[in-house]
């Protein structure tokens, strides 16, 4: 049996945070760069630090009007960087991951105000002390699993449609090998209640040989070609195999990095063919679209004019194998 995905090229709201606050540039300059999908950085409009509670919703409609005149689609709302400084929804402490869950509920708000149907993100960091006690690690991992199942009901009950949970690249941002992402995708979708949960992947978070990984899981193409199906969100990146530098597709960076965009797509395309093959595909959904989101996360000292001269002729770059239409993939 042939079947299809639609792959789509967007950028991540990252190099907004700090340097624009109105909503008439955000989208004015996603479309201006070359990007019709825009994947909104909760750093831009976080639930917990921007303003209060009419504020976020004013604010969301703003954006959700600007991007439709600027004919932009915004796939989702992403962690930016708040939510990856703390030990949240796997604490070992309940009010510590009530809080957690409560910026994930309250985000979906804005999300409705925004007319966007997905969250996803990472919004939690194991301790050193339950990484050094396998007991401890093992009882964190099943609560990690048991509170994606609680917020996918949850987050269903406000009208969302998808929730992403990333794979990340040190022990304690779980999941970080292969053998934790299958687990993660199987214990959460075969006794959820909601929505699905889907991972995101990213092309430049295969970095663990920091921590002593080797192998299938420092390549990038074989996460892809497990997982790529699995994902509603790719993220893209030039880095160096050992680093997550967030550097843009232009060619003195991809002179340094090691990310060739024909076996992403090559990969992506193996996923489809074999995903009947995954122990978790019968608990989650075919996606209709993946995304590859383009994440350039810019240092403080980088001029604005630097950073949207690299997110053009990255856009420019890119395009070679993905058109403003979409590439439709078969397997």
């Amino acid at each position: 049996m042939s079947r299809s995905i639609r792959l789509w090229l967007g950028i991540n709201g990252a190099f907004i945070t700090r340097r624009w606050e109105e909503p008439e540039n955000w989208m004015r300059l996603t479309r201006e760069c070359g990007y019709r999908v825009h994947s909104f950085c909760a750093d831009v409009l976080d639930p917990f630090f921007s303003g209060d509670k009419e504020y976020q919703i004013e604010t969301a409609r703003a954006a959700r009007e600007a991007a439709e005149k600027y004919g932009v689609f915004i796939n989702d709302i992403y962690t930016g960087v708040a939510t990856h400084r703390f030990h949240g929804l796997s604490h070992s402490d309940p009010r510590v991951r009530q809080r957690m869950k409560e910026w994930i509920i309250e985000c979906a708000d804005i999300a409705n105000a925004m007319g966007v149907d997905a969250i996803g993100g990472h919004w939690d960091a194991f301790s050193v002390e339950v990484l050094s006690d396998p007991a401890r690690h093992e009882e964190a991992l099943r609560r990690q699993y048991s509170i994606f199942r609680d917020l996918s009901e949850s987050l269903a009950r406000k009208g969302i449609r998808a929730l992403y949970q990333e794979q990340m690249y040190i022990p304690s941002e779980s999941p970080w090998t292969l053998a934790e992402a299958e687990r993660f995708l199987v214990e959460v979708n075969r006794e959820r209640k909601g929505i699905p949960v889907y991972l995101t992947l990213d092309v430049g978070h295969c970095a663990g040989m920091h921590y002593g990984l080797s192998g299938a899981d420092l390549d990038y193409t074989e996460w892809l070609r497990r997982f790529g199906t699995a994902a509603e969100v790719i993220h893209l990146q030039q880095t160096t195999p050992d680093a997550s530098a967030h550097w843009p597709f232009t060619p003195e960076y991809n002179a340094k990095g090691h990310i060739e965009i024909p076996k992403v797509l090559d990969a992506i395309v193996e996923s489809l063919r074999t995903r009947d093959e995954q122990p978790w595909a019968q608990w989650l959904p075919l996606p209709e679209n993946i995304y590859l989101i383009c994440e350039i996360i810019p240092g403080s000292t980088r001029r604005e004019d630097v950073i949207l001269d690299e997110l053009k002729r990255n856009a420019e770059y890119l395009r070679q194998w993905i058109p403003e239409e979409g590439l439709e993939i078969r397997a």
